[in-house]
């Protein structure tokens, strides 16, 4: 009889555990948390660190110029090394930037919405055509802040107070990755999620805003992975002193 109790309560208890497993396991600890007991805040404040001292990185989605909506799709590195697109509103242009100079190819709406219209455009325009136009960083139509990796990211650290009072939402998936989803909503409606990587370094995989004037979804892939740039042919590439409006 002893030896059949005992038979007994351990079959009960191996139905009991096994009706349990589902909530909590049975004889096992409750699995890790992302990050421990670090607050949303600390994440975050940990997650832009970490992905402003990446050295290269991708960023494509939805950005604002303007008022407007603009796609755009950028590799960029801590060298000054860039290349994208960037289009909305019938516009787009390729960019490349390797050192100290950008090469910039637009579209005929790209040049007519840069050019504003000026006497000359159509003339302009038509010299512009297929060519790549060479100028400086920080003078290239419309592309201001694309490729700079630190005004790429200024959205995110420029101003802290965004990311104070944000709070963790669920663990889900970005591009393949695992994330955890801090979420913060605005006094206006507009609701900001930082998605960031739970394995690794802690980087940002996508940024969103939600609600607002200016919804917009940015992924962030490609980490430290080198960006390379080809100067287009010489025979492709133009001074703008020599197509400048009313020439």
């Amino acid at each position: 009889m002893r030896g059949n109790r005992k038979k007994s309560n351990a079959v009960l208890a191996a139905l009991v555990c096994a009706g349990v497993t589902g909530l909590a396991g049975c004889g096992e600890s409750a699995p890790e948390q992302p990050f421990g007991g670090r607050s949303a805040d600390e994440i975050a404040a940990q997650a832009v660190e970490a992905t402003r001292d990446a050295e290269s990185v991708r960023l494509a989605g939805t950005a604002h110029q303007r008022g407007s909506s603009v796609a755009v799709d950028f590799r960029v590195d801590e060298r000054d090394n860039c290349v994208g697109t960037m289009s909305g509103q019938g516009a787009a242009a390729e960019v490349r930037q390797t050192g100290r100079m950008v090469y910039l190819k637009g579209n005929e709406m790209f040049w007519r919405s840069a050019l504003q219209g000026r006497p000359g455009t159509d003339t302009t325009i038509a010299k512009l055509q297929g060519k790549w136009v060479r100028s400086t960083p920080g003078q290239a139509a419309g592309t201001q802040g694309m490729c700079d990796k630190k005004a790429a990211l200024a959205a995110l650290d420029g101003d802290k107070s965004e990311r104070k009072g944000m709070r963790k939402g669920a663990t889900t998936t970005v591009e393949g990755k695992e994330a955890l989803a801090l979420h913060k909503r605005q006094p206006g409606g507009e609701k900001l999620t930082l998605y960031v990587a739970t394995e690794g370094e802690p980087y940002v995989l996508k940024a969103t805003t939600q609600g607002g004037k200016t919804p917009s979804e940015m992924l962030f892939t490609d980490y430290n992975k080198k960006v390379d740039v080809a100067e287009p042919p010489a025979g492709q590439v133009v001074d703008p002193a020599t197509v400048a409006v009313n020439r």
